[in-house]
């Protein structure tokens, strides 16, 4: 069975009589908009989702996932979070989200390029990334517990930049347990450490 691949995704909304020139200038405006302000209007931030989303679905053709929906909303730290869900998606989580970060780094990659500077990006499915966040979130607040009754350190297990941030931010304000990271990749892990 072959997919329906879209070889330029973002063309589909460049078709609108716009010239490449007019789209490029778009875009150069939105970068300078950006790196003035660290915001964007939500114009702008459309346009973002819609070049985004257009590409996911794209991605999503390959796994014969036609019939999907992919929710747009705004993250805590100003992250534009597209959330995919519907279809058979658990190939496209993979073993510890594994393919979900990867799919996340293709798509930021791409939206780099077209747009010429790095937007914040999350991809998740079906919330995966919110509840791992939640179970990260309990599991610093746990190891944090058993510190300061040991007045040892505990190590975490392995895990990927964006979880041992997720771990570091949990505890920065705990002014009993200092945290910071180990080892090289893939076995990088967070070691929490009780302060006297």
């Amino acid at each position: 069975m072959e997919a329906n691949i879209i070889d330029d995704p973002v063309s589909s909304l460049e078709d609108n009589n716009e010239d490449s020139y007019t789209t490029k200038s778009k875009y150069d405006a939105m970068k300078s908009h950006y790196e003035i302000n660290k915001k964007l209007d939500e114009s702008e931030i459309d346009t973002i989702a819609d070049i985004a989303i257009n590409f996911l679905r794209s991605i999503l053709l390959c796994f014969n996932e036609e019939h999907v929906d992919v929710d747009e909303f705004d993250g805590d730290e100003g992250e534009l979070i597209l959330n995919i869900s519907g279809g058979d998606l658990a190939v496209l989580i993979g073993r510890h989200g594994r393919t979900l970060d990867a799919l996340q780094i293709v798509l930021n990659s791409y939206m780099s390029n077209v747009l010429g500077f790095h937007y914040p990006l999350i991809v998740d499915i079906e919330g995966y990334k919110s509840r791992r966040k939640d179970k990260l979130e309990a599991l610093a607040k746990n190891a944090a517990l058993r510190v300061k009754k040991a007045h040892k350190h505990v190590s975490l297990p392995a895990m990927t930049p964006y979880e041992r941030r997720i771990i570091h931010m949990s505890l920065m304000n705990d002014p009993s347990v200092t945290t910071h990271s180990e080892g090289d990749e893939p076995e990088r892990h967070v070691v929490v450490t009780f302060i006297n």
